[in-house]
């Protein structure tokens, strides 16, 4: 009912069938065109298509369609740039068999796919029992019926008081698990008010379109926590409407260069902005830095220490760094 409240709509989906048929639906509205079923079956072969994390790449591509009277049509499946124009629903209980028989807590669908699984529990039940489960579903169900439910971006883990988020991805730990903060620092830990916070599709579409990162080296997704997202945006906005210096001040291992890497991303896309250029204190840094970004995306980053080298490379437009 909250997140009705803060703008989803209401879908009930309770099997396979209902996530297809919405799924043909929401796509059809979200590209302004239809498909044939043999159209759709082309499409649905091409979701099924790799692991959760080549799902996370096909999420965010493009797919050329080749229609039934011949001509082609380019499909996206998310609107990365400016997300308010996807179409976020949410519906619960969505049942799935693969090994087992599992029935899903809260599910929302973003133009169709289901992006966000939420596991609930009982106040007074341990919040690592909500976990436990969604490692359950992964091994005995999410991975039938297309893989649909690999699509899953990020799981929301909640027994009412507490309330954590955490990235979809195969070496998922207790660990990777976060709080949601403000941008005081602090937690966000009851499930209205990180529903009001995170899940508002404002919010939730600039996290999934913007906040997680897709770690080549690793293949895995990652999701940034609250102080590196508010870190991010905080350069970003700087960058965007003044010409001023700033300082993010950061601890050792708080994931600086993660900060950095996703600061520099978005800012690349900003006008005007040719290069993002790093300057270290120490060797050791360089290297640590260079090795890191190129972990998160090969080949974004380059090093020097020559100056007709760094004049070359700020010349090269294929470099973020």
């Amino acid at each position: 009912k909250q997140l009705i409240g803060l703008g989803y709509a209401s879908v009930k989906i309770t099997d396979v069938d209902g996530l297809l048929s919405n799924l043909k639906n929401q796509l059809e509205l979200f590209n302004e065109t239809s498909f044939t079923p043999k159209e759709f079956d082309a499409i649905l072969n091409h979701l099924a298509k790799g692991n959760v994390f080549e799902k996370a790449k096909t999420l965010r591509g493009i797919f050329r369609l080749t229609k039934d009277d011949g001509t082609s049509a380019y499909l996206h499946f998310f609107n990365q740039e400016n997300t308010s124009k996807n179409l976020y629903q949410v519906t619960n209980q969505v049942t799935q068999e693969g090994s087992y028989l599992n029935r899903y807590d809260v599910t929302l669908l973003v133009n169709g796919l289901p992006l966000v699984q939420i596991e609930l529990k009982r106040s007074g039940i341990e919040i690592k029992e909500a976990f436990n489960q969604i490692n359950r579903y992964q091994l005995h169900s999410f991975w039938s019926n297309n893989g649909l439910f690999q699509y899953v971006q990020l799981f929301v883990i909640s027994n009412g008081v507490n309330t954590k988020y955490l990235a979809n991805n195969r070496l998922q730990s207790v660990k990777q698990t976060f709080f949601w903060a403000d941008e005081h620092n602090k937690n966000i830990t009851e499930l209205s008010e990180f529903a009001a916070e995170f899940l508002n599709p404002t919010h939730l579409g600039k996290m999934v379109a913007h906040y997680i990162v897709i770690n080549e080296t690793h293949k895995v997704m990652m999701v940034l926590r609250p102080y590196q997202y508010f870190a991010a945006e905080a350069i970003i906005k700087q960058v965007a409407t003044t010409n001023d210096n700033a300082y993010i001040w950061h601890t050792t291992g708080s994931g600086k260069t993660l900060t950095s890497f996703k600061a520099s991303q978005i800012i690349m896309k900003l006008p005007g902005v040719h290069k993002v250029v790093f300057v270290v204190d120490r060797k050791d840094l360089d290297y640590q830095t260079m090795n890191e970004f190129n972990a998160f995306k090969k080949d974004s980053v380059d090093v020097t220490d020559n100056t007709h080298s760094l004049v070359r490379q700020l010349k090269d437009n294929t470099k973020l760094v």
